[in-house]
């Protein structure tokens, strides 16, 4: 089963860039993708530019709303993603832990949803 392992994220609470902790906290990231990869469950994954680069969409009556920004009001913001494919939720939860913005911030870890058996 798919999952998306949504990684959220409050800057103020993250080392920052430049620092010997942010140089860990990518290291982090680094060897977990590769852990990913030789375990044959990762899909794919980004890091996302920062939140005052977001631009978020709606369609109202017809009308196509745009905001500079992210919806949500939150001091949280969605960093960046994986997407894995594991055996079952237990499995996607272990993967999700190992996420080193797991201390700073939060993981959302959400199925994917399967369409091939719509039809």
């Amino acid at each position: 089963m798919q999952y998306m392992l949504l990684i959220y994220g409050d800057p103020a609470l993250e080392p920052a860039e430049g620092t010997p902790d942010f140089d860990a906290m990518m290291e982090g990231y680094f060897h977990l993708s590769e852990k990913m990869k030789a375990d044959g469950v990762m899909l794919g994954g980004e890091g996302l530019m920062g939140v005052e680069t977001a631009t978020s969409l709606r369609v109202r009556g017809g009308k196509v709303e745009t905001m500079d920004g992210p919806f949500a009001e939150t001091r949280e913001h969605l960093g960046g993603y994986y997407v894995i494919d594991v055996p079952d939720l237990d499995a996607a939860l272990t993967y999700a832990a190992l996420i080193p913005s797991a201390l700073y911030g939060t993981v959302e870890v959400r199925p994917v949803m399967d369409y091939s058996s719509a039809g």
